[in-house]
Formats: C-alpha cells, sequence, structure tokens
C-alpha cells in the first residue's frame, strides 16, 4: 500500500512516534490504510488509556437505545447506596460534568504505598470504587461546570454493568457482549494477560496495565485495525449489524453541551470542534506506557488511528502530530475526491 496518497500522508506521523513501536492508520471514503513501525502489526494490541471511555459511551448509548437505561437517569439508581446532595445522572458522567474529581479520593495514598512506579492503579478494585464515591465531595453541582473526570469514567461504566443485571465488575463481558462482538472487534478487550506490545516509559519497559476498580476509564486494548473498523463504523453507522448499534453509533456523536471560551463541543465522551467542512470528533488517552489517539470527520468521511508502546510526554506532541495529520486528510485538495455522508 505503500505510495498512494494516503499511505504518504500518514508516513511522517508513523516517523514522529517515539516509542520502538507505533501503528497509525486511517480511513478517507473507500480508501483505507495501515502502517506499522517497529515490532508491531495491525492486529497487535495496544493499551488505549483514556480512549477506553469512547467505548464505555457507545455502551451507555447502546444501552439507552435498548431502553435498559436513561441518559436522565440518577447514577444511584443503579448503585446498592443513595448518594447525597443533587441528582447525579448517566450523562453527567459521559460529559464530564459530574462534578467528581479526577481521581477517587484514596487513590494516589493507595497508589504510592503499594505500586507508583509500577502498576499505580493495580491496587484500586471495585469496592474501593465505591467506598471513595461514599466519602467524596463533588466539586460543582452536576451539570455546571466540564472538570475532566476518570473516577467519574470508571463510575459510569461500574453503573452500566450493573444496570444490565450484573455488577460492576462485569463491564469487560457486557461490552464484549453489546459492542466488540457485534463490530467484530476481535483485538479489544481489557483483558491484561491477552498478548499485547510492551510499553516503554522513560524508556524502560513496563509491565501491563491493571485497573480493576477504574475498568471503563483506562483499561482497554485495542490494534490499529479494531481502532480503523470502530472509525468506520461511526462514519457510516448503517453499516452496524442491528438497528440498536446503529442508534448508539449515532447518538454518540450528538453534542450535548458547548464548552466555554472554547468553541468546542462534548458529545458523550468525544469532544467535538466545529470546522469549515463540519465537524471533527477527537479524543486521546495513555498509560505509563503508551499513548493513543483516535478522530474523526462525518462530512468527509475521513478518520485517524494513532498508537505507540511509549508513555505521553509533556505536552503530548505525538497526539498533537496525530491531530494535525487528521486535519491534513481532511484537507480537499490532496488526493482523490471522496463524497460526504449526509
Amino acid at each position: 500500500m505503500t505510495g498512494t496518497p494516503l499511505t504518504d500522508r500518514l508516513q511522517p506521523l508513523l516517523a514522529s512516534a517515539d516509542g520502538p513501536a507505533a501503528a497509525v492508520a486511517a480511513v478517507r471514503g473507500t480508501e483505507r490504510a495501515v502502517l506499522c513501525r517497529g515490532p508491531v502489526g495491525e492486529s497487535t494490541r495496544f493499551e488505549t488509556g483514556s480512549l477506553t471511555k469512547t467505548f464505555t459511551a457507545l455502551l451507555l448509548a447502546e444501552l439507552a437505545a435498548r431502553g435498559e437505561v436513561g441518559y436522565g437517569d440518577r447514577a444511584d439508581r443503579y448503585l446498592p447506596f443513595r448518594l447525597p446532595g443533587p441528582p447525579l445522572t448517566l450523562l453527567h458522567l459521559a460529559t464530564h460534568t459530574s462534578g467528581l474529581p479526577r481521581l477517587p479520593p484514596g487513590l494516589l495514598g493507595r497508589a504510592v504505598r503499594s505500586g507508583w512506579l509500577s502498576n499505580p492503579y493495580a491496587g484500586f478494585r471495585e469496592d474501593d470504587l465505591l467506598a471513595s464515591l461514599r466519602r467524596t465531595r463533588l466539586r460543582n453541582r452536576p451539570g455546571s461546570r466540564v472538570l475532566y473526570s476518570n473516577f467519574g469514567g470508571g463510575l459510569l461504566g461500574h453503573v452500566l454493568a450493573r444496570a444490565a443485571g450484573g455488577t460492576g465488575s462485569d463491564y469487560p463481558a457486557l461490552l464484549a457482549e453489546r459492542v466488540t462482538g457485534p463490530l467484530g472487534l476481535t483485538d479489544t478487550d481489557c483483558d491484561p494477560n491477552r498478548p499485547q506490545a510492551t510499553g516503554h516509559w522513560h524508556g524502560r519497559p513496563r509491565p501491563a496495565l491493571l485497573m480493576p476498580g477504574l475498568t471503563a476509564a483506562g483499561a482497554v486494548r485495542s490494534s490499529a485495525r479494531d481502532l480503523l473498523r470502530v472509525l468506520a463504523a461511526l462514519l457510516d453507522p448503517d453499516t452496524a449489524p442491528d438497528a440498536v448499534l446503529r442508534t448508539a453509533l449515532t447518538e454518540v456523536q450528538r453534542p450535548r453541551l458547548s464548552v466555554p471560551r472554547t468553541g468546542s463541543r462534548l458529545c458523550l465522551i468525544w469532544n467535538l470542534r466545529p470546522r469549515p467542512g463540519g465537524a471533527l470528533l477527537h479524543h486521546s488517552g495513555g498509560t505509563r506506557g503508551f499513548t493513543a489517539f483516535a478522530g474523526f470527520l462525518p462530512g468527509s468521511g475521513t478518520g485517524l488511528v494513532a498508537l505507540t508502546n511509549t508513555a505521553p510526554t509533556p505536552l503530548a506532541p505525538f497526539v498533537q502530530s496525530a491531530y494535525g495529520a487528521l486535519r491534513a486528510l481532511d484537507e480537499r485538495p490532496f488526493g482523490t475526491v471522496w463524497t460526504a455522508r449526509v
């Protein structure tokens, strides 16, 4: 595939990755490409970090399309205890407007004592998540302010698993049943024991990430091949195998609120930036050993995935390069003409 307009545009991004290995993939109209560098292939699994939350958002939309939950449902409707104060809803959790802090109280102290330099989330489990929630004071009234929260993302997945009739720890199985299985994502799950690329932090190999208490916030592993399939489904929801998933793929792209002073909007987890030719939706993620980016433009049928097996560095230059590459792919003067989906 080397030498096509699409692969030529991806080569600089691939070369910009800091890690020993990287994979980038793109779709533009009917053209697709996957490029890899180092000891990885298109099906190699990378930790995706907070890109996990986009899968959690799709799971929320799937349950909502089935009528199993409502976006306005109180989160504690599916918890074993009532939360004090104003209602905190599933939509608040999916738009980072819950008022919850970035991390659960007590997590950092536990990580410093047990594994800050090795696996900081490993000792924080499902029971710890609920215990932290009981003693958490909201930073803001739900719905009043955007405050990015891994705590909220993890809680959302926990609540969805309970809403579907399981326990909080059933999130991985529910994701497989409702999302990754139907979409044919054979490389994508939360299992740290399946083969994956070796992550690096400051040049040193890292163990596989463990997040038993915040699985839905950052534990998904995926490949360039699978993530490209997800973007293709988001760009054309009609290709999904059933009506429920088609609705969910559409719903996660619908703007829910405007971010003050930025011009940006928030969908269900996905960030949306308006552009002259249409919306650009994007999200990124990072762990102690990996960096991930995914973004797409529904108006032009363009999407891009970028993965590398090294932790993000300050200012996230690889993520910024990926965002810039996506914008460049959307510029109509280069390459062939394509037809927008309407």
